[in-house]
């Protein structure tokens, strides 16, 4: 395989992995491929101040749908994602067992992460997570504004709940900004066909004009939004943050997924207001439930592309770059083939091919490269996250991650 990037060298041995689908041989190639690197380390370990929350450090988690790590980090699975093993695994600290132990439906998974703690609620979103996610304990704690936290996901199992919890002393109030781009595309596809625009959907000019049409119609709590304390009224900055990701995701005439968008906003989300806490939540994955392999292998790869491209507008925004940390992980895996619960398609089985996932994490907090063997579970994020951002310690039955520098 190629490398994009001259400046780093890589063992060839490391590179050859065999098609051999036992964990333990991909960790061991991919340690030779650590101790291989002749890596200059400062310019992704370098970084944010140490201490409380006036230092500026930064958070990005970048979630993933559910993948199993057979498509991914597996020997068989690295073509799919070479931007996650070639350019960001040799920077990171990986870990190669990131557990789901609690409900591996979407809503539970993603505010089990937010909140450091399982969450057992309603599998839609039509309840808040029941403790308080990393936004409130950040914004109460630290006196944050909203503009400060934001979430922007493709996931339709996702709604505005998944922005602050039912905890009494927190709650909306101390939320974060929650925007679902995809919600938007298919709004204005609706739309379209219910004033018998249908015609408008293949032009992409007209495209355009779908969409913005959808921005003065005013019903963004219908589209799943918060992003002010009017469900009708957008602040003009973030109004024009959303037009300029739908003019280059229409424009650019490159892809056009759901994830492609909630990356677009999210990248102008950081540019127009530059957050300290920012989720981004992709789902194209997910086309899995519907038997389609070839279109679920090619949401990894997308997801793999958005990934590594979040991580170059982190080092190119000067906002960012030296003092943001970013974490990447899916939400769970998937069934393993041959279930009575259709394998891939879905996530419902306990196994391990379900529970057992990975996770890396970059930049500010990451001391030296390495391979974390031992299990972690999501839950260990929230502590680990909130702690980075000059949060007090709260209660929750994550455990702080010990590799990370806080």
């Amino acid at each position: 395989m190629k490398r994009e990037d001259p400046g780093l060298h890589f063992p060839k041995a490391a590179l050859d992995l065999p098609a051999d689908p036992s964990k333990r041989e991909f960790l061991r190639k991919a340690a030779v491929l650590l101790a291989g690197l002749n890596l200059p380390q400062p310019s992704l370990a370098g970084g944010g101040q140490h201490g409380a929350g006036g230092s500026g450090r930064r958070v990005v988690l970048v979630i993933f749908g559910g993948v199993r790590r057979a498509e991914t980090f597996s020997p068989e699975g690295l073509e799919n994602i070479p931007h996650l093993s070639r350019d960001l695994l040799p920077n990171s600290v990986f870990y190669s067992d990131a557990r789901n132990e609690g409900v591996t439906a979407h809503f539970n998974a993603i505010s089990s992460i937010l909140t450091g703690n399982w969450q057992r609620v309603d599998d839609w979103g039509k309840l808040a997570p029941t403790s308080p996610t990393m936004f409130e304990h950040f914004r109460r704690r630290l006196g944050a504004a909203r503009t400060d936290t934001w979430v922007v996901a493709s996931n339709k199992a996702l709604t505005s709940q998944i922005g602050a919890s039912s905890a009494s002393d927190f709650g909306p109030a101390y939320g974060a900004n929650v925007v679902f781009p995809k919600q938007l595309v298919i709004a204005a596809i609706v739309n379209a066909i219910r004033a018998g625009r249908t015609g408008n959907m293949g032009d992409r000019a007209k495209v355009e004009t779908e969409l913005e049409s959808m921005l003065e119609s005013g019903n963004y709590e219908g589209l799943g939004w918060t992003v002010s304390d009017e469900a009708n009224h957008l602040d003009p900055r973030v109004r024009g943050m959303i037009e300029d990701a739908i003019s280059t995701f229409v424009r650019s005439g490159g892809p056009t997924s759901g994830d492609e968008l909630t990356f677009l906003v999210s990248r102008e989300v950081m540019r127009k207001f530059s957050p300290r806490l920012l989720v981004v939540i992709l789902s194209d994955v997910e086309v899995a439930h519907f038997g389609a392999y070839a279109l679920h292998v090619a949401g990894i790869r997308t997801g793999d592309r958005l990934a590594y491209q979040m991580w170059q507008e982190i080092e190119s925004n000067s906002e960012y770059k030296g003092k943001t940390t970013l974490a990447v992980l899916p939400e769970f895996g998937r069934d393993p083939d041959g279930s009575n619960t259709n394998g891939f398609c879905n996530h419902r089985a306990d196994a391990e091919s379900t529970r057992s996932t990975w996770m890396m994490v970059l930049g500010a907090s990451v001391d030296k490269p390495q391979i974390i063997e031992r299990p972690v579970r999501h839950v260990d994020l929230f502590p680990t996250m909130t702690e980075l951002l000059g949060c007090p310690a709260m209660e929750s039955q994550g455990g702080r991650l010990p590799e990370l520098r806080t």
